[in-house]
């Protein structure tokens, strides 16, 4: 069954207690959350009082997403928090195989983001470290955007790379995850699906996921 994992950042921030309470009704899997700093994406979304506010409320493991320069001086911060998973782009981190040992320090599972320009082989060294890839499907940095096509074959290369290291990462995606790409994505080897206006701009969120659930 494909793990589904609602990225907060296309829910009702005026009415954030009731988008919480339905995350936890349905059968998402994990709640992922998007942390953008101006500087390496250009937006600003939310930062720690946000995550750990939602902390207290969601019954769900917290999926990070670090979409931030330095993203290892926020390594504590985020463990703190609760957070079952940090997720840093390879593009902001000098030196990854100390951030991810970092962040396997603190207790967290070790996601590594790739941006649609980045590719899958510059993980070879790495991958077996990795407890998940991230693949950005659209540009970081706005929600709502057209799905990149490129994304089916880069899948493929890196459930490839994997398969062949025998590395336990799981492969997610993020960026026009809708109805018409999701089952192509989990067919090319994808095992974690990130959606944000797919699910939230429905009528019928928890439907949603659990038909995503069960791709």
């Amino acid at each position: 069954m494909t793990l589904v994992s609602p990225s907060l950042l296309a829910a009702d921030f005026l009415h954030l207690d009731s988008e919480i309470e339905m995350i936890n009704r349905s059968e998402a899997d994990w709640l992922h959350l998007d942390v953008m700093d101006g500087v390496f994406v250009p937006n600003i979304s939310f930062g720690f009082p946000i995550l750990e506010a939602v902390a207290k409320v969601c019954t769900k493991p917290l999926d990070v997403h670090l979409m931030i320069v330095h993203p290892e001086h926020y390594i504590k911060q985020t463990a703190r928090i609760g957070a079952m998973m940090m997720n840093v782009h390879y593009e902001a981190c000098t030196h990854l195989h100390r951030t991810i040992q970092e962040i396997h320090g603190e207790g967290m599972k070790a996601g590594v983001t790739l941006n649609p320009s980045t590719p899958v082989c510059m993980l070879e060294d790495i991958i077996e470290d990795a407890d998940m890839v991230l693949l950005m499907s659209v540009n970081p940095g706005f929600g709502g955007q057209e799905f990149i096509e490129n994304t089916i074959g880069k899948v493929r290369r890196l459930r490839k790379m994997i398969d062949e290291s025998k590395s336990h990462a799981l492969i997610q995606v993020d960026g026009g995850v809708q109805s018409s790409t999701a089952s192509r994505l989990v067919e090319a080897g994808a095992d974690v699906l990130v959606s944000g206006s797919h699910i939230f701009k429905s009528p019928e969120p928890e439907e949603v996921i659990r038909r995503l659930r069960r791709l």
